[in-house]
């Protein structure tokens, strides 16, 4: 199985899906659009990855890549109907290159906090075993306000009404993250936007207690990473 993942920026990587990718001797490829890395010809792998990054899905003008990226998901989605997942961004991406609209997250959505699965979502095989509320790490200022016309909803929290949806049979996305590992907080933190909408959110001592909360959390994000992670290559194992 051949993995091909789509980054935005250095620091928003899979994250703790590396090790899994790594243990089961996955071939997988990175392509950072930020850097200028074009995204390589589609047809050689069997399922596409979208990361997080601080930028907004309609700053066009400022990554222009984004155009390119955004007709890829179509292509990929709709056209090839293969196995996708988006988080963070990702999801956002998804959203808008299939119809569906982004608008900002006011206030921003940060924090270790609940997301609640819907009734779609504890039946969907992507979050099988998983808890209906789970605990996630947020961090955006944008949200999915609409999803595409042929989306499911499948989590929900009090303050974002789309925090994962499925898109067809074998799309998948969450605004979300439970790929988290001991250093992403720190590392997120030293990106200038995110600790701004941190701080302007959450106050100026903001990131040490999203550090702790992040590891106290850290067993649950461990536990529901892998499950998601054996659920989506169950998926493109089995793609019926």
């Amino acid at each position: 199985m051949r993995l091909l993942v789509l980054q935005h920026i250095e620091c928003e990587h899979p994250a703790q899906f590396r090790r899994h990718l790594e243990s089961d001797g996955t071939d997988w490829v990175a392509v950072e659009l930020d850097l200028g890395e074009e995204i390589p010809p589609l047809g050689t792998f069997d399922a596409l990855w979208v990361m997080g990054g601080p930028m907004n899905v309609w700053d066009t003008d400022e990554h222009p890549w984004l155009v390119a990226e955004k007709a890829a998901i179509r292509q990929w989605v709709v056209d090839m109907e293969r196995p996708f997942l988006g988080i963070c961004l990702g999801h956002q991406l998804l959203a808008d290159a299939l119809d569906g609209r982004c608008g900002y997250q006011d206030p921003s959505e940060i924090g270790v906090l609940d997301v609640h699965l819907t009734r779609a979502g504890i039946a969907d095989p992507i979050f099988a075993g998983l808890p209906p509320i789970q605990r996630a790490l947020q961090w955006h200022s944008v949200q999915v306000v609409q999803p595409p016309p042929s989306a499911t909803v499948l989590a929900e929290s009090s303050a974002c009404a789309i925090q994962a949806m499925r898109v067809g049979r074998h799309a998948w996305s969450m605004q979300y993250h439970i790929e988290v590992e001991p250093e992403t907080v720190v590392n997120w933190g030293r990106v200038p936007a995110y600790r701004s909408a941190l701080e302007s959110t959450l106050g100026p001592d903001a990131l040490i207690e999203l550090e702790t909360d992040a590891a106290e959390t850290m067993a649950d994000f461990n536990r529901n990473a892998e499950l998601l992670y054996r659920n989506f290559m169950e998926a493109v194992q089995d793609p019926s």
